[in-house]
């Protein structure tokens, strides 16, 4: 094999284990204390970063499904984790469409006074003026923004495309981009030939690469990424990597260090924490994540990874599994229809339910729920309003419902200029800022769960 002469230029990781590894593979269910067992350890193996908490859905899951403080994965993994920087995930734009600003800004606050300094974030069109005033608040409240650059596969998905948006990325000049492979599907020579061009109009900016495992090359991506002059990688550590997830740090470093690149990832010291996590699999029945072979099918419907198993289990529910290859058919009918949107949250959840709809009900957008009426209003890009095919969204718009939908525009504006007082007036004046985040980020009945765990 031929060894590359840059030698001496060292492959910095971030870990997505305890976010990305886990809501891919495990469904968010890993418990506070299963990730401090395992954190320290991962503290000590030489990471950039690690990605450590979703606040929109990790809130929810912890106190409702798991049954446990979310405050306290916050507090303890912050103590624990001194030397790797933690950040966070999304913590601002369509995903809390229905929280205060002045809420996300405290949590943002609560979060940077426990040591969390970086987060990384999405607009599912990739539309970076939206992301401008994020990106301006969170450096203000000292918060490093990490901006997604996603991509996709579709007639408008063209180089041209990613070298336009990858410019508008930069103009806002975060602290770096990430070139984001949310459906795992690149293949090798995409990557070869586009991410050289990607990073010719970044500028000084790095670009980090993260790239989900659906179509069994992402390991193959990766040393095309490193090659081209990717520096930040994503992986996580065994048993959470691979399948749904992101590649195998193991296997990545391995591979990169016989290209003769350095890390300062070490691998003996991760070898309890795939330990620790391959028992708590074992013991729970939970996935352990296995390279996938290539399936040619995922760049038909693109659906993501975790969202098949819903849709297979839901169509099952009304006896309908059998139709399944129809709603993934229509599928790529309703996403061509939408404008050819990036097959991710929520957006992905709008085109699948749709389709299922579609072919439920055997006539196409006879029934449709709220948020696609909100998706053809512009609620969830403004991009899809000029995009959707026009007699589709005259379609969904043309029915009663839509004049019985609260005007979303309002509504977001009154959330903007809520105050905190205006908030505690409406959830309770004893609710400490703790509760207070809990109450807007999921509910009141959180904050009775976690009174009563303490």
């Amino acid at each position: 094999m031929e060894l590359t002469d840059k030698k001496t230029e060292k492959i910095r990781f971030i870990d997505t284990t305890l976010r990305d590894g886990q809501q891919s593979l495990w469904a968010l269910n890993m418990r506070t204390q299963w990730m401090l067992k395992a954190l320290p350890h991962m503290d000590e193996a030489g990471y950039d970063g690690m990605e450590f908490f979703a606040p929109g859905i990790q809130f929810k899951k912890l106190v409702h499904e798991l049954g446990e403080d979310p405050w306290q994965w916050l507090k303890q993994g912050a103590s624990t984790a001194r030397k790797t920087r933690l950040r966070l995930h999304q913590i601002r734009g369509q995903a809390f469409s229905q929280t205060p600003r002045v809420v996300e800004e405290l949590f943002v606050q609560k979060a940077r006074e426990l040591g969390l300094t970086a987060a990384r974030l999405s607009s599912p069109w990739n539309d970076f003026d939206e992301m401008k005033e994020d990106v301006e608040d969170l450096k203000r409240m000292g918060i490093d923004s990490v901006v997604n650059l996603i991509y996709s596969v579709s007639p408008v998905h063209t180089d041209e495309y990613f070298i336009k948006r990858a410019k508008d990325a930069a103009a806002l000049n975060p602290y770096r981009i990430c070139f984001k492979d949310v459906g795992g599907l690149l293949k090798p020579e995409i990557t070869k030939r586009l991410l050289p061009k990607v990073l010719s109009v970044t500028g000084d900016i790095p670009l980090e690469f993260h790239a989900h495992s659906n179509n069994g090359l992402v390991l193959s991506n990766v040393i095309e990424a490193v090659k081209c002059g990717v520096k930040y990688i994503h992986t996580a550590i065994p048993p959470l990597a691979y399948g749904s997830s992101q590649p195998s740090i193991v296997d990545v470093v391995k591979e990169i260090q016989t290209l003769g690149y350095e890390t300062d990832i070490n691998l003996s010291i991760l070898k309890a924490v795939t330990e620790h996590f391959t028992g708590i699999a074992e013991k729970e029945n939970l996935p352990i994540g296995k390279l996938q072979e290539y399936d040619e099918s995922i760049y038909f419907h693109q659906i993501p990874g975790g969202m098949m198993g819903t849709l297979r289990f839901h169509l099952k529910q009304i006896g309908m599994e059998d139709r399944l290859d129809e709603v993934l058919e229509e599928v790529v009918k309703v996403r061509a229809d939408f404008g050819y949107p990036i097959m991710v949250t929520p957006i992905s959840q709008f085109v699948g339910t749709q389709a299922s709809f579609n072919i439920i009900t055997g006539e196409r957008y006879k029934q449709v729920n709220d948020q696609i009426i909100y998706y053809a209003m512009g609620r969830w890009g403004k991009e899809a309003v000029k995009v959707m095919d026009q007699n589709v969204r005259a379609k969904i718009l043309d029915r009663p419902r839509t004049k019985q939908l609260p005007n979303w525009e309002n509504e977001d504006m009154l959330l903007k200029q809520l105050t905190l007082k205006e908030v505690r007036n409406k959830f309770g004046e004893d609710l400490t800022d703790e509760e207070l985040i809990l109450a807007t980020f999921v509910d009141e009945e959180a904050v009775k769960i976690v009174r009563q765990l303490k």
